[in-house]
C-alpha cells in the first residue's frame, strides 16, 4: 500500500490552514520543493540503464551447459534390483565424470517394457531435451519370443524419429535367451544389426550386446540370473565407456 505525505509535509513552509503564508516565505517553500523534486524527475525522465550481457554470452551459457545424454531402454537401465548409486545411470554419469566430461544421464528405463512401450513413450523421453541418446530396449521382446520382424519395425521408428530430430544414437543391441532356437536368436540379433548397417553411413554408434561379458556370469548378476548386480553394471559400463564418449563427440556445440 502506497505511502501518502502527510499534509505538513505537502504544505510550504510557514503556511496555514487558514490562509496561505507570505510572500517571501512562499517563494522559498517553492525552491525548495523544486529542489527536491529535480532529481525525481531527472530519474523519471532518463530510462533505466540495461545490463549488457557480454558479446556471446549466450553461446558461452549453451557450451558451459552439461549435455544430457538420454538412455532409453527397460529394466536394464533403469538398475532394476539396485540401490540408486549403483544403477547403470548413475555409475555411467560418474564414469563420464571422472574422465572429465559435464553431463547428466537422463533415465529413460521402464521395468518390463518392450520395444514397443519404447517406441509410445518415445516423445514423452524426448521432452527432457537430450543432446544425444542411447538406446538399449528390445530384452523383454526376447524374454517373451516375440516376433523378431516387430521388434525391428519398432526399433526402426524409434531410431527414424531420432534421426529426424537430429540426435546422435548410440544402438546397444540384445541376444535373445539359447533356450528359444538358434534360428530365433539369429533373427533377434538381425533386428538390431541390420539397423546398425543401414545407419552406419549415418553416423549411428553400434554395440552388438549391452550384456557382453556379463550375461550368464553368476558373480555378475543378481540371484535372478537376468539383471546385473552393481559389479555387472561397472563391466557394463565399462564397455560402452568408449563408445559414449565418441557419441557425445557428435553432439553439435555453438561455435
Amino acid at each position: 500500500m502506497p505511502i501518502r505525505p502527510s499534509q505538513a509535509a505537502l504544505d510550504p513552509p510557514g503556511a496555514t490552514p487558514e490562509g496561505p503564508a507570505p510572500y517571501g516565505s512562499r517563494r522559498a517553500a517553492l525552491k525548495a520543493i523544486a529542489a527536491l523534486l529535480a532529481p525525481a524527475f531527472t530519474l523519471a525522465s532518463s530510462p533505466p540503464a540495461r545490463a549488457q550481457a557480454p558479446a556471446g554470452a549466450p553461446a558461452a551459457a549453451a557450451a558451459a551447459r552439461p549435455l544430457r545424454l538420454l538412455a532409453l531402454g527397460d529394466s536394464l537401465i533403469a538398475g532394476y534390483g539396485l540401490p540408486r548409486g549403483e544403477g547403470f545411470i548413475a555409475q555411467l554419469e560418474a564414469a563420464l565424470r571422472a574422465r572429465g566430461r559435464a553431463v547428466t544421464v537422463l533415465n529413460g528405463g521402464v521395468s518390463g517394457d518392450t520395444s514397443a512401450g519404447g517406441r509410445a513413450r518415445l516423445a514423452w523421453a524426448l521432452a527432457d531435451r537430450p543432446d544425444a541418446v542411447l538406446v538399449c530396449i528390445g530384452a523383454n521382446d526376447g524374454l517373451r519370443g516375440l516376433d523378431p520382424a516387430r521388434t525391428a519395425e519398432n526399433l526402426a521408428a524409434i531410431l527414424d524419429e531420432l534421426e529426424k530430430r537430429g540426435l546422435p544414437v548410440l544402438l546397444s543391441g540384445m541376444h535373445a535367451p539359447p533356450n528359444l532356437g538358434a534360428e530365433y536368436g539369429r533373427a533377434f540379433r538381425a533386428a538390431y544389426e541390420d539397423q546398425a548397417r543401414a545407419r552406419a553411413a549415418r553416423g549411428l554408434v553400434f554395440h552388438p550386446f549391452f550384456l557382453d561379458g556379463v550375461a550368464a556370469e553368476p558373480a555378475l548378476n543378481q540371484p535372478d540370473g537376468i539383471h546385473p548386480n552393481a559389479a555387472g553394471v561397472a563391466r557394463i559400463v565399462a564397455n560402452l565407456l568408449p563408445l559414449v564418449e565418441a557419441l557425445l563427440a557428435r553432439v553439435a556445440r555453438p561455435s
